[in-house]
């Protein structure tokens, strides 16, 4: 498999790494789809807080879909997912860098990992949006589409009394990612490209409802025509800083600051929550600067010094974990990337020192390179050391179970081999039922324990 293709897109490109599939686990639930009957009624959204469903959970909002795969499947599956979103973060850190993610588009558009619901339009029509925290701008598929996907109910533009196309020449469509204005039309269009895939939008605006909140106006893709495998099934929620962003277009509403809890992938319908505004979020909880990167404003970096497997703290170069604007390095918090990813001096470190804490035979399954087969394995606590704050994370978001719990293994990895990546990933089965505060205008990023996965 080739380490590298050309990207012929920046910013909205991030939208198809982010969706990177968190198919079910082979235990208790990942066995099937839970019938409709059995999934508990979905909470209501209210003010600014939605609930946030994991896509593939066993009440996923977005209908049964195929079987799971088995354990061993899943993980190898998952791990070249993550390592596509890895390479494809780095692409983004780095200036000048000019490669997209090595898996396919139908793999990473059509699935995606944590979503909530919206509606568009006026009257409204509702709409599932996958949550990305590095992404700026947003995408829905419309009406009429060449091409798209019919697994959901696209947005209807004529059917609004509120929609209007962005015009040529206005500073949203500056703003657009390779914008374009087509023969015979006033209205701003943009073009994407992604490995096999050629996906054409008009920039547009539209009211669109979060919780019982209202965005006069919301500018996002309105998607017409997909060639090749990739096109999304459901839109998509930009929560980077950029200026298409969720944030940007909705500071005077929410001050740039939001929160999640997400839930396991083992979660009963939606059960998490995403809370946006000043408004409900954690008075006390432990918080680190947060670091921009002006060559890549939306990632959302932080400093962390170290990590500590049970009492000790594991020998990581300095260099392994500094943050560098020039090069892209550091780290970053991402809710696209499942298992989390260190380059390989910290990963190295903190598999070695797991493997001797543990003293039990070492085997590999599925990408991960340090597995046990015995059930009564004693896994070392593991705490991330950042500025500021530590986080100590329990074994349910370090370790990941076979179906019958015989096998377990540490739920991180490295970088890819022969891939010159720089960043390392927090990914979101590590922030798991905490809540993650995104602080934009106090520059910090806070983590409290929460559990927020349903039975």
């Amino acid at each position: 498999m080739p380490s590298s293709s050309k990207m012929g897109v920046r910013g909205m490109l991030c939208c198809s790494a982010a969706l990177s599939v968190l198919l079910l686990l082979a235990s208790g639930a990942a066995a099937s789809h839970s019938s409709p009957s059995s999934c508990p009624a979905t909470p209501p959204d209210a003010g600014g807080t939605l609930q946030v469903s994991h896509a593939f959970g066993p009440c996923s909002p977005l209908g049964p879909g195929a079987a799971s795969p088995s354990w061993t499947g899943f993980l190898a599956d998952q791990s070249a997912r993550d390592a596509s979103r890895l390479l494809y973060l780095d692409s983004l850190a780095v200036r000048g860098r000019a490669y997209a993610p090595i898996a396919s588009g139908r793999q990473l558009l059509q699935t995606p990992t944590y979503v909530v619901r919206a509606r568009l339009g006026t009257p409204p029509q509702p709409l599932l949006l996958a949550v990305d925290t590095s992404n700026d701008a947003a995408w829905i598929p419309c009406a009429g589409c060449s091409g798209c996907p019919t697994t959901s109910t696209p947005f209807n533009p004529t059917s609004s009394a509120s929609y209007r196309a962005v015009p040529c020449g206005s500073p949203m469509c500056a703003q657009a990612p390779n914008a374009a204005c087509p023969p015979n039309s006033k209205a701003c269009g943009f073009n994407l490209t992604y490995a096999d895939s050629s996906l054409v939008a008009a920039l547009s605006q539209d009211a669109l409802a979060v919780a019982t909140d209202v965005v006069k106006g919301y500018t996002f893709g309105c998607l017409q025509r997909a060639t090749g495998t990739a096109a999304p099934p459901q839109g998509l929620l930009g929560l980077g800083r950029g200026p298409l962003s969720f944030l940007s277009q909705t500071k005077d509403m929410y001050e740039a600051t939001f929160s999640y809890c997400l839930p396991s992938y083992k979660s009963m319908n939606f059960s998490g929550t995403l809370r946006l505004g000043r408004k409900g979020q954690p008075q006390r909880i432990k918080t680190t600067p947060l670091l921009a990167n002006p060559h890549r404003s939306s990632l959302y970096y932080v400093n962390m010094t170290g990590i500590r497997v049970g009492r000790k703290v594991v020998p990581i170069p300095a260099a392994a974990l500094a943050f560098d604007p020039a090069t892209g390095a550091g780290i970053v918090l991402d809710s696209g990337t499942m298992f989390t990813r260190l380059v390989a001096p910290a990963y190295v470190a903190v598999r070695d020192e797991v493997r001797r804490r543990v003293g039990a035979p070492v085997s590999s399954l599925g990408g991960f390179d340090t597995c046990f087969t015995d059930a009564g394995v004693k896994w070392p606590a593991l705490t991330l050391m950042f500025d500021g704050m530590q986080v100590t994370l329990p074994e349910e978001n370090v370790v990941i179970h076979s179906t019958y719990g015989t096998t377990s293994c540490l739920a991180t990895a490295a970088a890819p081999d022969g891939v010159n990546t720089v960043l390392n990933v927090i990914a979101s089965m590590q922030q798991q039922n905490h809540r993650v505060l995104f602080d934009v205008p106090n520059g910090r990023v806070g983590f409290a324990r929460e559990r927020c996965t349903a039975a």
